[in-house]
């Protein structure tokens, strides 16, 4: 039971790490992106901000990956930390995966779908009904963010261009851009956190608000050691980012995501600032944005939940059918 409980909290930090890794550049892309930051500034400020929102906010979200989509809670102690270990080992492998590839793909599409995978391995009670809300929240996550971006761009283009003389404008947008980059931070930890932490929290190895911390912790490794490979693509690689676009893409993506987080619905930050640049980058028209590389995004997106789906329900056959778990 301890050498159990050792793997869980072992692979929840890893899952925190690889979280860390891939979705640091959701908060602070842009920004480095459109020149306002340095990586070095953004890390920082996404550490710091990260940090607060999943200690103040991460608990809504850690609730509905806990015992939301399978009732981890209601398995026998043994059998709901195993399937903790199989589903953060599944979502772990496959967001490390992507990261290699610079991918900014949704870790919280990862582990609800190793959780699911897992459940239904054992036959334990899925919860539809849940995962479909979830689900269709997914689809809206980038179609919303892409409005609001498009939406607020356009008025902030209207206003700054109309009351700002242009040779004074990059120093009132720069601190803008750094302050809403740290609301994006700030929703990323509060919503992302519980993808780390919230199969511990329902296998009762720690509680809520300890998982929450310790999920934190394990994200700051991921921001600090790996986190820059991904910020590359976020900021230079969908298009070209004037500081007025990465200002109205940070500010639509945080707004999407925190309306989701109050709610207790793990949406993908990912989907949500992907969403929002296109949105941005839509108002110059399609010919600013890389199809290519978006093509790619959107592919790895669709494969997320599915694969690591699959490979939470195969090992966790094995780890049955071997162990007679």
């Amino acid at each position: 039971m301890v050498f159990l409980i050792l793997l869980v909290l072992l692979m929840a930090a890893a899952i925190g790490w690889s979280i860390g890794a891939n979705d640091a550049a959701n908060s602070l892309g842009t920004a480095v992106g459109s020149k306002a930051l340095t990586l070095r500034q953004a890390i920082i400020l996404i550490v710091v901000f990260g940090f607060l929102g999943a200690f103040l906010q991460g608990a809504y979200v850690t609730k509905t990956i806990g015992k939301g989509i399978v009732p981890i809670d209601q398995l026998s102690k043994d059998l709901g930390l195993y399937l903790a270990v199989v589903a953060m080992f599944s979502a772990c492998a496959w967001v490390v995966l992507a990261t290699y590839w610079k991918m900014p793909i949704s870790t919280s599409h990862s582990i609800v779908g190793a959780v699911a995978g897992a459940g239904l391995s054992i036959g334990a009670p899925v919860r539809w009904k849940a995962l479909s809300d979830i689900f269709i929240c997914w689809i809206f996550t980038p179609v919303g963010a892409a409005i609001l971006g498009y939406i607020i761009y356009r008025l902030l283009k209207n206003l700054f261009y109309r009351i700002i003389p242009r040779k004074y404008l990059k120093f009132v947008i720069t601190p803008l851009i750094i302050i809403s980059g740290c609301y994006v931070a700030y929703t990323w930890g509060a919503n992302d956190v519980a993808n780390a932490t919230g199969v511990i929290a329902g296998a009762g190895v720690l509680t809520p608000k300890v998982s929450v911390v310790f999920g934190g912790l394990a994200i700051i490794l991921g921001i600090m050691t790996w986190g820059y490979k991904v910020i590359e693509t976020i900021g230079t690689e969908i298009t070209q980012l004037l500081p007025i676009m990465a200002l109205a893409a940070q500010l639509a993506s945080a707004i999407n995501v925190h309306v989701y987080t109050i709610f207790g619905i793990p949406v993908s930050t990912s989907h949500s600032i992907v969403g929002a640049i296109c949105g941005v980058g839509l108002v110059r028209g399609t010919r600013v944005l890389n199809l290519r590389i978006m093509k790619d995004i959107v592919l790895c997106w669709l494969a997320t939940p599915f694969i690591s789906g699959v490979i939470s329900f195969i090992i966790f056959k094995g780890i049955r059918f071997f162990l007679k778990v």
